[in-house]
């Protein structure tokens, strides 16, 4: 049997060990932080947003981003509801980032551009 010494020493640990456990959760938990936030999960319905770099070019009437080594097509790009000219005219050689998702075409993919913006003046050309 245990005597009211021990009984006491034993809810004295206990005591400690829970404070101990609150404490250490507590210095852990940032005031500041607010609310947890969930990741920005996008609905099965819309497309993946992406980036890519590269050259933006005209071909056959319509804008393309060019692969930046080698000059090949990438992509036909799509200005998603603003006028191509107002969106890709200016950036002709250059070298760009754009963000947007991609979507099936007919003999190569088209990326729906979101935003566009200027990484360099020009393309390199390919070294020969």
């Amino acid at each position: 049997m245990l005597s009211s010494g021990n009984v006491r020493r034993r809810t004295n640990l206990v005591v400690i060990a829970v404070v101990l456990l609150l404490t250490a959760s507590a210095a852990t938990a940032n005031p500041f932080d607010g609310p947890a936030k969930q990741p920005n999960k996008q609905s099965k319905g819309e497309p993946k947003q992406t980036t890519l770099t590269g050259c933006v070019d005209e071909q056959d009437g319509h804008y393309v981003l060019l692969d930046p080594r080698t000059l090949n097509p990438l992509v036909d790009l799509d200005p998603n509801g603003v006028p191509a000219e107002d969106l890709f005219a200016k950036h002709v050689g250059q070298k760009v980032t754009v963000r947007g998702s991609s979507a099936s075409g007919g003999s190569r993919p088209v990326f729906k551009v979101r935003s566009i913006e200027k990484v360099s003046e020009m393309c390199a050309a390919p070294a020969p």
